[in-house]
């Protein structure tokens, strides 16, 4: 009977120990599994707003502090405004890379091989300030990737050098653009085509991304909404020269009061 009784504590014991291993190891799993989800949804939330990033347009970007706030160009801090409250908003236009990098396919070689639209105006060539003589476009192909991601509207044209980003409306044929108006003398033989609008907005602690919509600077934010991260809780973003740096933040919930929390800060050229 000692024996016995001497042979159930002992197992009591093992089991205790045992028990309380397996419950560490399994509270690690759990956390090094949220950790490792918080990290994989930032970082793909991260590489979607990069690859749009890389297309800004200088002078088009600007910062909110609600999605229907007054629009301020972006700065070089990342402090909040006057009265306090955080920037939720960031909104810039960005040109057409699709059809920019899109070539045609008529023909592998010669004049047949063109992009959509080539960046480069021939001031002297040109008919008038309103018809744009553009060598090496191809707009067709521009209206065809435009229609086929479901833009419409007209072209958007930006200058450099135009310390308004003014964006200038019209329609391209063959390899000329005809714009709606006069630009005022901003012509010079580089320009940018754009398509959309796009801002990155925090709501109710949600990222979302909002595109399709008019691609001109301070213009209001409606258009397509898709979620890209959720559990947002930080979003800092600046601009200094042609650099865009920006950093978010996000929680992976283990219980009711627990949260794992994962960064990712990158910097755009």
């Amino acid at each position: 009977m000692l024996e016995l009784v001497f042979v159930i504590v002992i197992l009591g014991i093992v089991s205790s120990i045992g028990a309380e291993v397996i419950a560490k190891v399994y509270e690690s799993y759990i956390v090094q599994r949220a950790q490792h989800r918080a990290s994989i949804k930032t970082q793909l939330a991260m590489n979607q707003i990069v690859n749009r990033l890389r297309y800004v347009i200088p002078g088009t970007m600007v910062r909110r502090v609600t999605k229907t706030g007054t629009p301020e160009l972006v700065t070089n801090d990342m402090v909040a405004d006057s009265t306090g409250n955080d920037y939720n908003v960031l909104q810039w236009v960005a040109m057409d890379g699709d059809s920019f990098e899109a070539i045609s396919t008529t023909s592998n070689t010669g004049t047949g091989r063109r992009p959509g639209w080539s960046g480069f105006c021939d001031v002297t060539n040109s008919t008038s300030e309103t018809s744009l003589s553009t060598p090496g476009s191809k707009f067709s192909i521009t209206t065809k990737i435009r229609t086929n991601l479901g833009y419409t509207g007209k072209f958007a044209i930006f200058f450099p050098g135009d310390d308004n980003a003014t964006a200038h409306f019209g329609t391209g044929s063959g390899s000329t653009i005809t714009l709606d108006a006069n630009p005022d003398g901003r012509i010079v033989e580089r320009y940018k085509l754009a398509r959309s609008s796009y801002a990155l907005v925090v709501e109710n602690s949600d990222l979302f991304l909002y595109y399709n919509f008019t691609p001109q600077r301070d213009t209001p934010i409606n258009g397509t909404k898709s979620l890209l991260l959720k559990n947002v809780s930080n979003f800092k973003f600046q601009r200094r020269g042609m650099t865009t740096r920006i950093k978010i933040c996000a929680e992976e919930p283990i219980s009711e009061d627990v949260n794992i929390s994962s960064c990712k800060e990158k910097a755009v050229f």
